[in-house]
């Protein structure tokens, strides 16, 4: 038996549906509970900004693939590969053929995956969508220097937050604000 994650190629826009159509299909009896562990589709949370109003939206990180937690015996594994690439709107597992049994991904891949997602825990942060660079204009428009107006000195994508120099009593004094904060004029 070779438990692990694997990765199944989908349809854009399907991933919902087919992750409904395994589980159901596990529930009715037509796939084997002991070999179907898990089926997810990994989404994460991206903050936009529009207008001056941030939303959070949930966007998939691996758009097209759904991870299948698999115990994949070591023979007699075709016709359960087969059931699940029969399914509509499913093209194949990633890096094989239908003749070839699926490779499942490392451990590592898999946990960070699933950290991003939030289905495990780790350091799981609301990404935003847009970008900022070095010298790049930008309005704050939450926090205690709402209003002003600066240009990006540093940016720390690991951290979230944006080094921008604004003038304050008509001195260039550098504030520390979050990306939510801010945004491009």
């Amino acid at each position: 038996m070779a438990k692990g994650w694997y990765i199944l190629h989908t349809y854009s826009g399907y991933e919902g549906k087919i992750e409904r159509t395994i589980r159901s299909m596990v529930e009715n009896g037509d796939l084997s509970s002991d070999v179907i562990l898990d089926v997810k589709v990994p989404v994460e949370d991206v903050v936009e900004v529009r207008d001056g109003k941030k939303r959070t939206v949930s966007k998939k990180v691996l758009p097209g693939y759904i991870m299948i937690e698999l115990d994949l015996p070591d023979l007699g594994w075709k016709p359960i590969c087969s059931a699940i690439r029969r399914i509509q709107g499913v093209t194949g597992f990633v890096g094989t053929n239908s003749t070839v049994r699926p490779r499942p991904i490392s451990n590592d891949e898999a946990v960070a995956l699933l950290q991003k997602s939030g289905e495990i825990k780790g350091e799981k942060t609301a990404r935003v969508k847009q970008t900022f660079a070095v010298g790049e204009q930008v309005k704050i428009i939450d926090g205690p220097f709402i209003s002003f107006s600066g240009s990006i000195e540093e940016v720390n994508l690991e951290k979230n937050k944006l080094r921008v120099t604004v003038g304050i009593f008509g001195r260039a004094t550098p504030v520390e604000v979050d990306l939510t904060q801010v945004e491009k004029i």
